[in-house]
């Protein structure tokens, strides 16, 4: 049957990535500023590769735009066969822009086409779904991309100016403080009411909870240039040994974006002075580890993070800056990647990374959502990533300058 609200949905997601691209010129859209970050076209393609590979490529009759397109545009699904080196995608410099512009529109045409015309399977719609939801992923990653490729010219250039950024907040910061026990965290994927979920959010399981205590906003960058002014990051007391390995081999002083002296910080709108009021950004999970001790604290585990968000006594829970858990990125009890290719989205991710719950000032609206589940290598940098606190009842409150 047609599916009128699908193709409204996956209309507007598809114009908010152009428009998220628009600011940048073909020259930004092609530039790769490190392995990790991806030209903003790669990013455009690849979301566009992704429907063509697992919807309309199962239709009968379709054809493909360019079957190059299905190894250049792979991200790392080796059931759909071979892909272009992830560290290599700056080097591509055909097809342009433009030409990533057609196959969009080719892709949507057809696309929308099959949904008008009832021609999907529940299976079929599912995938649409998730592909939705996968371009809303890229949309932050397109950002963040962005904003790594434009931060190495030294001209400090602009995104521009309504680009999406981190606000200061006037309330002070407290602590909610729970009981712990038997709690049940998780989506039910299998409940309809429940809305969208990606696979790693399920099975919605019980799991026990010391009591504990919860800062209720998120560390700022004022807390975080005390931290710098007390030597936080010439005291390997403080730091897990890979993550002082870091901070010797790649000369941190700061988060990223910070000027050397710490007065400045580079954003979507260039290089602005350092809000002492706005979220910490920009941090890995080495110096938010750090951090924590320094301030007589500790980071939360995910389930802590996730019972006290669904209990709306936190602020700045999703659209500030993600915020790192002291919980590694593992599967759920009872875990079941999805079959086939897509079965590879998430699963095969689940060792050496670390949780980040929440949503920052780039995840697209309505996107986040308690039970989310995102994740990163402990020294990743480039991420919206800040710092929510956490503590034991017994240990008492932090005393350190600039703890919360």
């Amino acid at each position: 049957m047609p599916s009128p609200e699908l193709a409204e949905r996956y209309r507007e997601v598809r114009e908010e990535t152009e428009r998220l691209a628009a600011p940048l010129t073909a020259e930004d859209q092609t530039v790769q500023s490190m392995p990790d970050v991806s030209p903003t076209k790669w990013h455009r393609a690849h979301v566009t590769w992704f429907f063509e590979t697992f919807v309309l490529e199962g239709m009968p009759g379709y054809q493909p735009y360019d079957p190059s397109y299905r190894v250049l545009f792979n991200s790392y699904y080796e059931q759909v066969g071979p892909k272009h080196p992830r560290s290599q995608r700056g080097f591509v410099s055909r097809p342009g822009v433009a030409e990533i512009g057609r196959y969009r529109a080719w892709v949507d045409a057809a696309l929308a086409e099959v949904l008008a015309g009832g021609g999907l399977d529940p299976r079929g719609l599912e995938l649409v779904e998730l592909g939705t939801h996968h371009e809303q992923q890229h949309q932050e990653l397109l950002l963040m991309d962005a904003k790594h490729v434009l931060s190495c010219n030294p001209l400090d250039p602009v995104y521009g100016p309504d680009g999406p950024r981190l606000c200061p907040w006037g309330a002070a910061t407290g602590w909610a403080g729970s009981e712990g026990g038997l709690v049940d965290v998780g989506h039910d994927g299998e409940a309809d009411s429940a809305g969208f979920s990606f696979d790693n959010e399920t099975p919605r399981h019980t799991v026990f909870l010391d009591p504990f205590e919860i800062a209720t906003g998120l560390v700022t960058n004022g807390d975080w240039q005390a931290f710098v002014a007390d030597g936080g990051y010439q005291r390997p007391e403080l730091w897990l040994s890979d993550g002082w390995a870091a901070v010797g081999s790649l000369g941190w002083t700061g988060p990223l974006y910070w000027s050397a002296d710490g007065t400045t910080e580079f954003t979507l709108a260039g290089r602005e002075s350092l809000d002492p009021s706005v979220p910490v950004s920009h941090v890995s999970y080495y110096e938010a580890d750090a951090y924590a001790r320094w301030a007589g604290a500790r980071l939360p585990l995910e389930a802590e993070w996730e019972t006290m968000a669904a209990s709306c006594r936190l602020a700045q829970v999703d659209d500030q800056a993600w915020q790192w858990t002291a919980s590694a990125y593992l599967p759920y009890p009872g875990f079941r990647p999805a079959p086939g290719a897509v079965g590879e989205y998430n699963g095969k991710f689940m060792v050496g990374q670390h949780v980040l719950r929440g949503g920052s000032c780039y995840t697209p609206r309505g996107h986040a959502r308690t039970t989310y589940r995102n994740f990163f290598p402990p020294s990743a940098r480039w991420a919206v990533s800040g710092v929510r606190l956490a503590r034991d009842p017994e240990g008492g409150r932090p005393n350190r300058p600039g703890a919360r």
